[in-house]
């Protein structure tokens, strides 16, 4: 339920009527908004149907399996032999032996395997939460990579209608003595140009598609609808409830931390292993002529450990320093994660910040440089380079706010897994309250 929710966090700026569509799209355009939900069925698609996650959830499994083998009682030892000599000796000492050996669950070992058996499997599953973490991470960056390629070429086509038109009209200039011949040879590269480079950005697409089908375990040729990117999110502030956040529920953070737990349990294991196995024992002897019970036997057996006790203590060294070094690693990852959701947390700040930048200023600024320059030019009042300068700068300022939007959203979605955010109640937690949708939240035309 915890993880159904996370990546709510991520894209807190969409409208809740927005995330409830999750496959819904507009037929006339066959467009898709990468809404928290849509990404969210992408993620559970993805559990159940991805190899690797299905491999995980195989050793949770087999941990649990491990577990329920561990015996208390071991497999008791049956004895069957005769005793040879004299007619006279077997008869009266018995030439029929038998007995059973058991071994006794003493001094807790027993309890030892099963705890190692137990910290197995929160391992694997703390394991396999990681690996499921970071598989919706990935399908998150490469949904948002297929959506920034959707647009790119949605800019690629508007621009080559636009020098279509351009071309046609250059060359009408130029038929009629008012253009000069090479701006209709550089009008006609600028579209063979573009018509070039179309073709690589659809197959630019067509890989980004396939990608996402390879992690979503389908069909490689599965088709697509356009992906639109979401709006601008809005700020994440890095303060000391989101530190205690990552602290606790970063996901390797955990995984460590399980570490840490399978490796006590298996010192304490290897302790107990010193301790000498005791075992009951009943020993019975019969005369095979005519089947008389001569005597039986009741023993008590244990091994001495005692002469391996150099190499009882090695072992116990090795797995004390095999806790030790769980236990640094656990301590340096601590270290390390404030450090990164700090550095998260500034990227996506960066990224929101070039976002609004090139939304608010940038791309209208650009577009009224472009439409200045091309009446400039159409009045024989401008030049035909600072024309195409102005198109140069729209169209890259259309692409470079789709990639700041896709690395807003990226960084937030590290953000997600490295604090563990739930739902959107973290972020009012965390003193971050979702502001309303508004008008200045659109995306430019």
């Amino acid at each position: 339920m915890k993880y159904s929710f996370a990546i709510l966090v991520v894209f807190s700026a969409i409208e809740m009527s927005a995330s409830q569509k999750m496959w819904a799209a507009d037929v006339s355009t066959n467009t898709v908004l990468v809404t928290p939900a849509f990404l969210s069925r992408l993620a559970e698609e993805a559990r159940t149907n991805n190899p690797s996650l299905r491999a995980a959830a195989a050793r949770v499994e087999a941990a649990e399996a491990e577990k329920a083998a561990v015996r208390k009682w071991d497999d008791p030892m049956l004895m069957l032999g005769g005793a040879p000599g004299s007619s006279a000796m077997r008869q009266e000492q018995g030439d029929f032996v038998y007995g059973i050996e058991q071994r006794l669950p003493l001094w807790g070992k027993f309890r030892a395997a099963r705890k190692i058996a137990q910290a197995e499997i929160e391992r694997t599953q703390a394991q396999a939460d990681f690996d499921f973490q970071r598989l919706r991470l990935a399908i998150v960056r490469q949904a948002l990579r297929t959506a920034v390629s959707d647009e790119t070429l949605d800019v690629g086509r508007e621009d080559l209608a636009w020098l279509e038109t351009m071309t046609r009209n250059v060359e009408s200039r130029y038929r009629t003595g008012d253009g000069g011949q090479i701006e209709v040879l550089r009008m006609q590269n600028e579209r063979s140009k573009r018509v070039q480079q179309l073709t690589t950005e659809e197959r630019q697409l067509d890989q980004e598609r396939f990608q996402l089908n390879r992690l979503l375990a389908r069909s490689l040729t599965n088709s697509w609808p356009r992906l639109e990117l979401p709006r601008i999110a809005p700020s994440i502030a890095f303060n000391e409830r989101l530190q205690k956040l990552a602290l606790t529920n970063e996901a390797r953070l955990r995984v460590l931390r399980h570490e840490v737990h399978h490796a006590l349990a298996s010192s304490r294991r290897t302790e107990k292993q010193r301790l000498p196995d005791v075992s009951l024992g009943v020993e019975g002897r019969q005369y095979s002529g005519d089947g008389e019970f001569k005597e039986g036997l009741i023993a008590v057996k244990l091994n001495f450990p005692w002469f391996n006790r150099g190499k009882y203590r090695k072992e116990i060294e090795r797995d004390r320093a095999k806790l030790r070094a769980a236990e640094q690693e656990l301590a340096d990852y601590e270290l390390n994660v404030p450090t990164e959701a700090r550095g998260i947390v500034t990227l996506a700040d960066a990224a929101r910040r070039q976002a609004l930048l090139y939304r608010d200023e940038i791309i209208p600024r650009s577009e009224m440089a472009l439409k200045s320059a091309h009446a400039a030019w159409i009045s024989n009042k401008g030049m035909f380079l600072d024309m195409m300068e102005a198109r140069r700068m729209s169209l890259e300022a259309r692409i470079e706010y789709a990639k700041a939007v896709a690395e807003q959203y990226t960084m937030l979605a590290e953000l997600t897994l490295c604090c563990g955010a739930a739902d959107l109640e973290s972020l009012q937690m965390l003193g971050t309250p979702v502001p309303p949708q508004t008008e200045l939240d659109r995306k430019p035309d």
